[in-house]
């Protein structure tokens, strides 16, 4: 049963490279003609969106690295590499929009300002949002291997997917391009699935999530 849900995330992670250079295209497509209704302008929640969940995604790839050089368990070494590879691929897009919108990739109010949750996070300790790992925990996971770098990673990646998943479910109700509504979507339904895995994950492993 693992073993088939891991590789049900592998291939939900190919599907969506292949759909990436389509979405991308059809934001191009939208936004070359030039419409006001099609273009968000820097203080939209499409803006806010693709800036934040940029961020966010990078501290995803970063530890899913960071844990594939602590283990040599098959199973949670895939996780993390369709992980990293999906929120790469996720993160370039989300940047190309701000390009093809003539946006700037960075705002001077606070992380989820666009979600009337501009203070929900301190950034203390580098947790810029809800759900992203502290610079402390970020070190404690280089520091650990094996089984126990399994099982933080496992449980910090929990939290980094509930505030992810948050944030996407604030775009699919506030976003106005409807590409970047479906890729909002399309994160929540992956991640979604991917929490039910690690959690089975960390009870393989005698532990559970932390919240």
């Amino acid at each position: 049963m693992r073993r088939r849900h891991v590789g049900w995330i592998a291939g939900a992670a190919a599907a969506v490279l292949v759909a990436a250079g389509a979405i991308t295209y059809a934001v191009a497509e939208d936004s070359s003609g030039g419409s006001a209704t099609t273009t968000p302008g820097p203080e939209s929640a499409d803006a806010g969106f693709a800036r934040d969940m940029a961020i966010h995604h990078q501290q995803a790839v970063e530890m899913s690295y960071i844990v594939r050089d602590r283990t040599k368990n098959e199973d949670v070494r895939r996780l993390a590499y369709d992980i990293a590879q999906t929120q790469a691929n996720q993160r370039g897009m989300l940047l190309g929009w701000l390009d093809l919108w003539e946006l700037s990739k960075v705002s001077a109010k606070p992380p989820m300002t666009w979600m009337g949750m501009g203070g929900m996070a301190s950034g203390k300790d580098g947790a810029l949002m809800p759900g992203m790992a502290t610079n402390t925990e970020l070190k404690k996971l280089q520091s650990l291997s094996g089984k126990q770098a399994e099982i933080l990673y496992l449980q910090l990646m929990t939290d980094h997917h509930k505030g992810g998943i948050h944030m996407a479910e604030g775009c699919v109700a506030k976003c106005t391009v409807g590409v970047e509504k479906r890729l909002a979507q399309g994160m929540v339904d992956a991640q979604q699935s991917e929490l039910e895995v690690m959690a089975g994950m960390l009870k393989e492993r005698g532990a559970a999530p932390r919240s």
